[in-house]
Formats: structure tokens, sequence, C-alpha cells
């Protein structure tokens, strides 16, 4: 019998708790994180951008999306256990078990607000909100443009979980169980 490694794929709103999820994942599983807004960053700063401004860039420079999907795509022929903090995981890597993570967009604003990105600073949650509603709909049609697949469309994932009046700790919890049940009845 083959192995089980632990593969997932956490998608979702914009503040919706996916890194921070990822996180508490990582410890219990001996996961590794592949955090694609992690590696985005560092692009968007490497060109003197913050992370709206390379989301903008990126709709004329589909190069830098190649360049994520492609270190995705990587993963789906490796064994190990990891956690894919991502928009399209569940795309690229289409054997991970892919939860979609929502969250009430104000609520959403102000975990973005408390995260205190160095390169995601607001003055109010009337502006993260706005900014990211903007932001989140520059990527799905990006995504579309680009791969013909909707983000928000929930029936590319096999999870749905609500984070907005959950701590991030159930929000785990939730996955797990979630996940549990699903290896079981695969």
């Amino acid at each position: 019998m083959k192995q089980q490694f632990f593969k997932i794929s956490l998608a979702g709103d914009l503040g919706s708790g996916k890194s921070t999820v990822s996180a508490i994942l990582k410890d219990r599983f001996n996961a590794e994180i592949v955090s694609i807004g992690k590696i985005q960053r560092g692009m968007a700063a490497e060109l003197n951008m913050d992370t709206c401004e390379f989301n903008k860039y990126q709709e004329t420079h589909p190069e830098f999306d190649k360049i994520l999907d492609g270190k995705l795509a990587e993963y789906e022929k490796l064994d190990g256990n990891y956690i894919f903090d991502s928009r399209m995981a569940w795309h690229f890597v289409p054997s991970a078990f892919s939860v979609y993570l929502a969250c009430e967009p104000k609520e959403a604003a102000r975990r973005v607000i408390g995260a205190n990105r160095e390169d995601e600073a607001y003055d109010s949650v009337d502006e993260a909100y706005s900014r990211l509603t903007l932001r989140r709909q520059r990527e799905q049609k990006r995504y579309y443009d680009f791969y013909e697949v909707d983000i928000t469309d929930l029936t590319n994932y096999d999870a749905v979980v609500d984070t907005t009046e959950r701590t991030p700790e159930q929000v785990a919890e939730e996955i797990i169980r979630v996940w549990e049940n699903y290896i079981e009845n695969k």
C-alpha cells in the first residue's frame, strides 16, 4: 500500500487566514509550507512594487504567473507532506486535498490590517476593503483570462470552510476533520 502523504491546498479570500492556518497545520503534520504569496511578494519587492501594484503588473506580464505555476506543478510529482498556500494549487497540484477559506470581506480587511505586512499598509478598514476587493477582482480576471478557471467557483474545491467567526485553531481542526473523512472514504 502506498504511503499516505498530507498534501493540502489552501485557497480563499484575501484575509481568510490561509497563512496562519498553514502554520498550524505545518506543525501538526510536519509539513513544508509552499507559499505562493511569499514568493510573489518577493518578486514584487525586486521590482520595487507593493502587492497590489504587482498584481496589476502581472495582468500584462504573464511570465510571472508561469514561473509561479511551474513551481507549483512540480509538487504534483513529489512525495511528502506539503501545504500549498496558493490561489491556484488546486489546479496545478490536483492530487492535493483542496480547501477554500471564506471570510466576510470587512472582517478580512480588519485581519489584513492587523497582520501589519510591510507591503500592505492601509489607513482604514474601508481603504483595505476597497483595495482588497479590487485586487481580488483583478486576480479572478487574470486567472480566468490565463487558464479559463474561476477561482471563486466553490465546486473547484474538496471543502469550503468559513473562517469569519472562527479562530485559526478551530479552522485548522475543521480542515483536519474533513481531510480525515475524505481519506477514510477515498
